[in-house]
Order: structure tokens, then sequence, then C-alpha cells
């Protein structure tokens, strides 16, 4: 019987704030509106990168909004990203990049978030923890949404 050598081998080598964004337009006054909670919006969205060499990047994009009852209170951009080797059969790639490597990652960017949110005078964020596989099954239908649209 033949032995399998081919090992399977998933590792991420580093981890990287690579764009980051915060804009408060209207501070010093809207400190003083900061009596209620703001209305907070966030979208999150997920690339990756093959850099060949089985390495890849994944980043996490988090854009967050944050108003009070009459005008914004900031804006947020992080670009989170983590350099990965993955040895892997390629059916098994893409669910692993989309759902487990931004798993992994995904409390230090909500690190960043908090602290930067802290730091710039703001009420610390902590963002509620995402179901990436769920993310993922909505974007393979909004994929499959639009590939049936153009076909028509």
């Amino acid at each position: 019987m033949a032995e399998n050598t081919e090992q399977n081998e998933v590792m991420i080598n580093m981890q990287y704030i690579k764009d980051m964004s915060l804009e408060v337009p209207h501070a010093p006054k809207v400190f003083a509106k900061l009596n209620t909670p703001p209305e907070i919006g966030i979208d999150l969205n997920i690339d990756t990168t093959n850099l060949g060499n089985d390495q890849y990047e994944v980043t996490l994009n988090l854009r967050i909004n944050a108003n009070t009852k009459d005008e914004p209170l900031f804006i947020y951009e992080l670009s989170y990203a983590a350099a990965c080797t993955v040895k892997i059969a390629e059916e098994q790639k893409e669910p692993l990049l989309f759902i487990e490597i931004p798993r992994l990652i995904f409390p230090f960017a909500r690190q960043v978030v908090s602290t930067n949110l802290s730091e710039a005078g703001l009420p610390p964020l902590m963002l509620s923890p995402v179901d990436f596989a769920a993310v993922y099954r909505s974007k393979k239908a909004q994929q499959q949404t639009n590939s049936k649209e153009a076909a028509n």
C-alpha cells in the first residue's frame, strides 16, 4: 500500500493592518452628544489574494459608521490582513480562506477597532462575533444570483 506523502499545511505567517482610517467630522462638539448610544452600521467584506507558491493574503475589510440623532459621530475603516501558507486540497481552499482564516484573525481586528476608538476619545466598541460561514454562504448565493441575471 502506497503512503500518502502529501502533507496538509495551514499557517498564518503574519497579521497586519493594511489600511486604517478614522474620521470624527464634528469633533469636539459631537462629544457633548454622547449621552445616548449612537446608531452603529457595520459592513464587513473579505478579500483573498493568491500570492503564488501556496501563499495567500486574506483581508477583513470593516467599515463602521456611527451617527448621533442629527449628525455623524465617526467613520472608521479598517483593512486587517493575514499572510498565510495554505497547502491543502484545492476544493478545501475557498472555505478555508473565506471562513476559517477570517474566524482566526477577527478577534485581533476587533481589538484594533476597540483600542483605536478609545484612544480617539470615543466609547470603545466591542464588535459582536461574526458567523463567517453564513457570510460565505451569503456571498456564494449572491454570486449565483448575479451570474443567473447576467445569463438572462
